[in-house]
């Protein structure tokens, strides 16, 4: 017998197949443990707190492009249940979600190509334990606003943060302090401890911080800004009526204004970049890293009107059909958003939308943490005090606590949706009734491993 026959011999071997999927599980466990790794501990090694200008500066826009060797710009090590789509979620669970849905109205929200999907909810923020998932940023404010920013003991020792009995989150700037010309105010800034590349997120509110010198944000990014990109969701300043949508990303994406979306797209004239055939460039490095935005056209999107009305809320879709933003005030939301069965598909033309077309968004977005801040004055609301009808100066305007009674978050809630896909439909033998189940998953991935061993053997 040649030594190449013994080679065949021991790779068709029952003991050769064992010993490669154990490895393999192994190595699945291994690079799961090091995916699910603390965020505190990956905030520490690579500094993901430290959102400040000098970084920024330092990790431009033309380092995002991936250079041959260079690990750090490569995509994340991931796990085996990742490769396969089964992230280690319970797939009882899942079959709850499908359950639920048919028993509302059987209805799937589908993709451009036909296939269908739905919405499961995944992380909830709300009442007393709104917190517990947030981490809290206490550095410089890379916008350079007149802001100092508290840590979670200091936030609540002050009363900058606190649940009222009704569950609902208060986030507020301080409201008690006279402070000398100059001096900055303290203010709170928060992100979820977890980040996602993807979903649905739907924010409850009573009311958004608004007002002279105000620059609040619900927003999404990481600390390879930009070329992970940015997601302003909800953003204002000063006496804003309309909320302003907008994408920061590192050079090549571009917003398509010939989508569908009922918002006007914002067009600057700084350094003399307009749009160009048709789309807005997104590049942070260009037109004062204003970005690609859109406003919304409703005046209940931002500041008073908002309130008056009751709140409402916001949500935003980003998946590869692209990054869109919907707003419905109080008496117009959804009665699948109540229900938790989201159907993205019926809510009509969003406000604001990033398309793919123009815009690779696999590349340009990923992996971001979701955002909450109460800045002041800084590189917008600065800059622009000037152009309002507020009094005096941004400058000014910090020294007195009455001026900040409406720099508050009120928040009901926020949730956070996964996509799932929507695989077969089965009939039940009992009751002759057809149920969707999105579960073939786990049973089609791992019969997929098991003929791919079969082949190589």
């Amino acid at each position: 017998m040649t030594p190449n026959d013994l080679l065949r011999q021991e790779s068709t071997s029952p003991w050769t197949f064992f010993k490669w999927t154990w490895a393999l599980l192994l190595l699945a466990v291994e690079v799961q443990a090091y995916d699910n790794a603390s965020i505190t501990d990956v905030d520490l090694r690579f500094g993901r707190r430290a959102y400040n200008p000098e970084i920024a500066r330092r990790q431009n826009a033309r380092n995002c492009i991936p250079k041959p060797g260079d690990a750090s710009h490569q995509p994340q090590r991931r796990g085996l249940f990742d490769l396969f789509g089964l992230d280690g979620r319970s797939e009882a669970g899942e079959l709850e979600v499908v359950k639920k849905r048919d028993e509302v109205d059987g209805y799937y929200d589908a993709n451009a190509n036909g296939t269908k999907f739905l919405w499961s909810l995944e992380d909830v923020h709300a009442g007393e334990s709104f917190f517990d998932e947030m981490a809290f940023f206490s550095y410089r404010d890379p916008t350079e606003g007149h802001v100092n920013y508290v840590n979670e003991s200091e936030a609540r020792r002050k009363r900058l943060i606190y649940t009222e009995p009704d569950g609902t989150v208060i986030m507020r700037a301080d409201q008690e302090t006279h402070l000398p010309h100059g001096a900055y105010r303290d203010s709170v800034r928060i992100e979820t401890k977890k980040n996602y590349t993807g979903g649905l997120f739907v924010l409850d509110m009573k009311k958004a911080p608004w007002g002279c010198a105000v620059w609040p944000a619900f927003w999404s990014t990481n600390a390879r800004w930009p070329c992970d990109g940015e997601i302003d969701i909800l953003e204002g300043v000063h006496d804003a009526q309309h909320n302003q949508v907008t994408w920061h990303t590192a050079p090549g994406c571009h917003l398509d204004a010939s989508a569908e979306f009922t918002g006007d797209p914002v067009v600057s004239s700084i350094e003399n970049h307009p749009p160009v055939n048709g789309t807005i460039d997104c590049d942070s490095d260009v037109n004062g890293n204003a970005g690609c935005g859109i406003y919304e056209w409703s005046r209940s999107s931002y500041g008073p009107f908002f309130e008056e009305q009751g709140g409402g809320i916001i949500a935003m879709k980003w998946d590869e059909n692209g990054i869109a933003v919907w707003s419905f005030f109080r008496n117009a939301i959804p009665k699948d958003l109540a229900n938790e069965t989201p159907e993205t598909d019926t809510w009509g033309p969003p406000s604001a939308v990033l398309m793919p077309s123009r815009c690779d968004l696999g590349w340009y977005f990923k992996e971001h943490v979701i955002i909450f801040d109460i800045t002041f004055c800084g590189v917008w609301a600065g800059v622009t005090y000037t152009d309002t009808q507020c009094p005096g100066t941004c400058e000014t305007r910090m020294m007195d606590p009455a001026n900040f009674v409406n720099a508050t978050w009120a928040i009901n809630y926020l949730k956070i949706y996964r996509k799932v896909p929507v695989f077969a439909s089965i009939i039940s033998g009992n009751s002759g009734t057809k149920s969707s189940t999105a579960t073939m998953a786990w049973g089609a991935s791992l019969l997929s491993l098991a003929l791919g061993f079969i082949t190589i053997m």
